[in-house]
C-alpha cells in the first residue's frame, strides 16, 4: 500500500512539474510573440533584398564572372597601387585573382580544397560564404537569417550566417531594398579580421543586379587594407571550365 502511495505522489509531482513547465506567464508569452514577429520581419527583409537583386534569377544563377580594376592602399603606405581583379563563381567553387606588380595573389576553391598563393600559409576567407555571394543561398538548409546585433539595430538590414558559422551583416537601401553595404568579422588561421563593404553602384545583367563599383576595407591584426573595385565586365551564366578552379590554370 505504501509503495502505491509513493508511486502516486511521484506521478502527481511529475504531472505538476510538466504543467508548471508548460504554463507561461503573460510576460513570457509576449516576449515569445515579439521574437517570432521580429524573426518574420528579418526573413521578409532578406526576401526583399533577394528580390531587389533578381529574385529567382539570382537563385538560379549558375555562374558569375566579374573582371575589373582595383586600387589598393594600406595603413602602412597611403600611396595607391593599381591592379586588376577577377572573381569567378560556379556553385560552391570560386576563384579570385588580383594581379599587380608587388604582391599578386590567387585563391581557388574546387569544391573540396582551398589553395592560395598568399605567402606565409595565410589565405583569404571563403569568399562564397561572405557578402553578396551569400544572398542567393537564402532559404537553403544551414543558411540562417537573424536580426542585426543590438549595436546595429537602427539600421535596415539582417544577419545571414553560413553552415560554417561565418556571418555577414547586410544593410539595405531604404527605397530600393538593394544591398548598400555589408560587414563581417571572422577568424582565419588564428587571425581576427574585420571586413566592410560600401556599394556605390550596381549593374543589371540578364535581370540580376550585381555590385559594379564598391569599396572594401580589411582590418587585420597587423594593418588595414583599403581597396576600391570597379567592374568592367560582368558575365552571368557564361561557360566556366572546372580547370579554372586550379592554381595551375
Amino acid at each position: 500500500m505504501r509503495r502505491v502511495l509513493i508511486a502516486g505522489v511521484v506521478i502527481c509531482f511529475g504531472s505538476l512539474c510538466v504543467f508548471a513547465q508548460g504554463e507561461q506567464s503573460p510576460k513570457d508569452q509576449a516576449a515569445k510573440t515579439v521574437r517570432a514577429e521580429k524573426f518574420a520581419a528579418e526573413i521578409e527583409m532578406a526576401k526583399l533584398a533577394l528580390a531587389a537583386h533578381g529574385g529567382d534569377k539570382l537563385k538560379a544563377m549558375k555562374t558569375l564572372v566579374i573582371k575589373g580594376s582595383v586600387d589598393v592602399t594600406t595603413s602602412v603606405s597611403a600611396q595607391a597601387f593599381p591592379a586588376t581583379f577577377i572573381t569567378i563563381f560556379s556553385g560552391d567553387k570560386y576563384r579570385i585573382e588580383i594581379a599587380n606588380p608587388f604582391q599578386p595573389l590567387k585563391q581557388v576553391f574546387d569544391g573540396t580544397q582551398t589553395s592560395s598563393t598568399i605567402r606565409g600559409g595565410f589565405s583569404l576567407p571563403p569568399i562564397n560564404r561572405l557578402g553578396f555571394p551569400m544572398l542567393p543561398r537564402l532559404g537553403e538548409q544551414g543558411f540562417v537569417i537573424t536580426a542585426l546585433p543590438e549595436s546595429k539595430s537602427k539600421k535596415k538590414g539582417f544577419r545571414m550566417t553560413s553552415p560554417e558559422g561565418l556571418y555577414t551583416d547586410f544593410y539595405l537601401d531604404e527605397k530600393t531594398n538593394q544591398i548598400k553595404g555589408y560587414d563581417s568579422t571572422y577568424v582565419i588561421d588564428g587571425r581576427s579580421i574585420t571586413t566592410s563593404v560600401e556599394i556605390d553602384k550596381c549593374s543589371v545583367v540578364d535581370g540580376i543586379t550585381v555590385p559594379e563599383k564598391y569599396s572594401q576595407r580589411f582590418d587585420t591584426e597587423q594593418m588595414t587594407i583599403y581597396a576600391n573595385f570597379k567592374a568592367k565586365e560582368i558575365l552571368v551564366n557564361s561557360e566556366v571550365k572546372d580547370s579554372v578552379f586550379s592554381l595551375t590554370e
